[in-house]
């Protein structure tokens, strides 16, 4: 038996044997079977990922649309809450104008793949991710299993397409997000209803529109149940208050649910998204693919993806040289798929090779945080970018899209900030490994996902190495003020003699190591970037 453990009992003998039989195969590679132990047995982290460091995400959708933030689409079906307030102010109340009314209004018209592309390019990212299908269920692009798609709805246009074409043209490698797996629990606050005031009681679109109610309408020919996926747990009728509504919600559909759904209707939802999922990976042979959820996808539909995956990208290239992540992953299952932290961090250098995702902002664009400046500084990325690569790790960056395709002048701003210090420092961090330590410093990031709000401030005491070439390269998480010293690069815990150090963009700089560590001073005022870089060369280092 397999569980979220990894290998249990007799298994553990079957996967030693079947990491044997493809061992022997003597090159040749035999087709991976839907099995953690054969996903094990048959991947390898590529090269390509452990070289590329930074990626830029473009989690980009129709929740864009009422420019509110994430989670849109479920929280605007949650009466006494702020979106659903926007909602009703801006839209209507939700059992007329419901969630799939914005995904039409989702227009895309100023989105231009080659230019965004480019621009990200020259903000440092190595590979490029596009959202395929949020919990919001739209496919974003030609989806041959899924009418709610965007060649049908909103843009018109294959969103995933476009921006396939315009990274491979670039030269980045191309990922796609895909969400859709908790879409059946997601979705089911838009069965509900208000439980006060004048429309108390009266069901939200999702209860009552069928596929014969959109004669003459835009949607004319799609049927929303298989947008809004059912109702599995629809609020009993007769809830007074919010609260109690609230309540309910919570203990049915609120948690974060890795399971197929319950009931006769849930084996054909898996089945839809396997299918679902095999065409994206067959139109678009995406290097790398992100999934939202604890190890993978609703039970063996998702180890049946994963062999997919791996089984096409040896058609395609002869090993399966590609990357699939999931979270909350056991020591077993790092070796079949990859481990994304979202929005968190790692305490330590990782053995293998891993990813953190975060964003500037919210997942979906946010008009309110834009407008009170709470983004994300190119200094805080770089911060987190340093952190992320000296612990084996690969940094994804979410820099959020207005629903026409476009960013704000902040972002924009962010994103040229970004490319200036990578223009300067790219060479300590592309293609680099972890050294004997990550660093040093007062500030230890608390561990594992969903952390960022806990994590103070780094200070010029934070410092973060990486190896490459014959050397290493030293980053200060901020400039100091006077002397630093590095405790770690001291004759006795290096074991090696300091011979060159040098600031990037800004020349050598002078030093002392001596046994309990290296001190130098960097000139006042600094090179103009946020994090400074160094280079350091010398015997016995690496």
């Amino acid at each position: 038996m397999f569980d979220r453990r990894g290998l249990m009992g007799s298994a553990a003998a079957a996967a030693t044997a079947l990491v044997a039989s493809h061992a022997g195969a003597a090159g040749a590679m035999r087709k991976v079977q839907p099995s953690w132990a054969s996903l094990a047995a048959s991947w390898r982290m590529p090269d390509w990922f452990r070289d590329a460091k930074f990626g830029i995400w473009a989690h980009w959708g129709a929740q864009a649309v009422p420019e509110f933030g994430d989670w849109y689409g479920r929280l605007m079906y949650v009466q006494g809450d702020p979106f659903y307030e926007h909602h009703l102010k801006h839209y209507g109340h939700p059992t007329r104008a419901g969630f799939m009314e914005i995904e039409n209004l989702w227009k895309a018209q100023a989105w231009e793949p080659e230019t965004l592309i480019d621009l990200y390019k020259k903000a440092g990212a190595r590979y490029f991710m596009a959202l395929a299908c949020h919990h919001d269920n739209l496919d974003t692009f030609d989806s041959a299993h899924h009418a709610w798609n965007t060649l049908r709805v909103g843009p018109r246009r294959d969103i995933v397409g476009g921006w396939e074409k315009a990274a491979r043209g670039a030269g980045l490698r191309f990922g796609v997000s895909n969400h859709a797996s908790h879409s059946w629990h997601w979705w089911q606050t838009a069965y509900g209803y208000d439980a006060e005031g004048p429309m108390q009681g009266q069901r939200y679109d999702a209860w009552h529109l069928r596929k014969e109610h959109g004669a003459g309408t835009w949607w004319e020919g799609l049927d929303p149940q298989e947008l809004y996926n059912g109702p599995w747990y629809a609020a009993p009728d007769g809830l007074t208050s919010i609260k109690a509504m609230n309540d309910w919600h919570t203990a049915h559909d609120g948690v974060w649910s890795e399971a197929v759904p319950p009931g006769s209707r849930g084996a054909a939802y898996a089945a839809k998204w396997l299918a679902r999922q095999q065409d994206l990976v067959a139109k678009y042979r995406p290097d790398l693919v992100y999934f939202d959820d604890y190890n993978l996808p609703l039970g063996q539909a998702g180890i049946a993806a994963a062999a997919d995956y791996y089984n096409r990208a040896i058609s395609w290239h002869g090993s399966p040289d590609v990357v699939l992540t999931g979270k909350q992953l056991t020591p077993f299952q790092r070796q079949g798929i990859t481990e994304d932290v979202e929005r968190g961090f790692a305490d330590a250098i990782r053995p293998q090779p891993w990813q953190t995702d975060t964003c500037i902002g919210s997942w979906f664009y946010d008009r309110p945080l834009a407008e009170r400046k709470g983004y994300k500084s190119a200094k805080q990325v770089l911060q987190r970018l340093c952190d992320v690569v000296a612990k084996n790790g690969c940094l994804l960056l979410s820099v959020p899209l207005r629903a026409n395709g476009t960013h704000d002048e902040q972002e924009m701003g962010i994103l040229a900030d970004l490319g200036r210090w990578f223009a300067v420092n790219g060479a300590g961090i592309y293609g680099t490994r972890p050294w004997r330590v990550f660093g040093e410093g007062p500030n230890v990031p608390p561990k594992g996902m969903q952390s960022e709000a806990e994590m103070k401030p780094y200070t010029a005491q934070d410092i973060r190495i990486t190896a490459s070439g014959g050397g290493l390269n030293l980053f200060l998480l901020d400039w100091p003020e006077g002397e630093a010293r590095i405790a770690c690069l001291g004759r006795r815990a290096s074991g090696g003699v300091i011979e060159h150090v040098t600031l990037n963009g800004g020349g050598p700089l002078r030093f002392v190591q001596d046994e309990d560590g290296l001190r130098l001073t960097l000139p006042a005022g600094g090179n103009g970037l946020p994090v400074p870089g160094l280079r350091i060369e010398g015997r016995g280092l690496v």
